[in-house]
């Protein structure tokens, strides 16, 4: 019987966390739905935005234009970590943080052992990891609860941070390291280059532009790109923003789901484990009554 006991524990707990993965897919998908929206209908504009804010830089000749895309040698650079806050959403962060690890174990190793890496992070997860294994490097975790409630007003200072130290030349890189929302199912973890803008990429010669974009500017070229440029840069990061926080939705809700259909199998086998453990019981017992009732017909 304690054998009994014990499959009817099991099956009381599995039931218990069944009833909790379901809730949580529940909360993900109300979640999701409202950030999906957001994204949906954020990305056509700022993708837009970009293409046009590197189309401008890769086409003029010095000036304000390309003064935030201006390359030069990288002697210290930033990375964006963009993760969850809380777990239970599958490999999602665990993805995000190898793309991180990617970037400071080889392209900006070197800065690293000189001390010139700076590591921003936007949800916990990311920093825990990295406070853990990277001590080396200079971590910042001032910004770590921005990805909830968000809004462009709370994130803004982000950008500006950055866009103000690549202009007085205090940095020279900036990469930020994301998750790239596709749909509830399919989350990608990204690296981009944020600053300086990167110019359109050119994977073969047809693709190379045949000719070039000849702006008018009013009232000034100087004027407007003052503006301009770092507008658009603040509505990417945003997109940064609006993209993880729905794969992160995505990842949580896919990731409960199949907890849940793992709890069914679990109880079907556990079910099946019940009634073979009670059956063998009852036949245990018969036996044991039939051999006690034959043992007083013989006495």
């Amino acid at each position: 019987m304690a054998n009994l006991k014990e499959v009817r524990e099991r099956i009381k707990s599995v039931i218990s966390t069944q009833q909790i993965t379901k809730a949580m897919k529940m909360v993900s998908a109300a979640k999701l739905r409202r950030a999906q929206e957001g994204i949906t209908r954020f990305r056509p504009y700022a993708t837009k935005l970009q293409q046009m804010m590197q189309n401008i830089v890769a086409n003029m000749e010095g000036g304000a234009g390309s003064e935030l895309g201006q390359v030069r040698e990288v002697e210290k650079a930033y990375i964006i970590v963009v993760t969850s806050n809380k777990g239970l959403c599958g490999a999602f962060n665990t993805n995000i943080i190898k793309e991180a690890k990617k970037l400071v174990e080889g392209k900006y190793n070197h800065l690293r052992k000189r001390g010139n890496l700076h590591m921003i992070f936007i949800g916990k997860k990311g920093y825990d990891f990295f406070k853990k294994h990277y001590p080396d490097v200079k971590l910042n975790s001032d910004y770590i609860g921005k990805l909830e409630h968000l809004s462009f007003d709370d994130i803004v200072n982000i950008p500006e941070f950055l866009i103000d130290s690549f202009k007085d030349k205090e940095l020279d890189e900036v990469v930020v390291v994301y998750g790239e929302f596709k749909n509830a199912a399919v989350q990608f973890a990204k690296a981009e280059q944020f600053l300086p803008v990167p110019k359109p990429e050119v994977t073969s010669v047809d693709e190379a532009p045949k000719f070039k974009a000849d702006y008018i500017f009013e009232p000034s070229m100087e004027a407007l790109l003052e503006t301009l440029i770092p507008t658009i840069l603040k509505n990417q990061f945003y997109k940064y923003l609006l993209d993880t926080s729905a794969s992160e939705h995505g990842a949580r809700m896919t990731a409960m789901e199949n907890a849940t259909e793992n709890a069914n199998d679990m109880l079907k086998e556990l079910k099946i484990s019940y009634n073979k453990a009670r059956q063998e019981a009852i036949t245990r017992e018969l036996s044991e009554i039939v051999s006690g009732a034959k043992a007083l017909e013989e006495g």
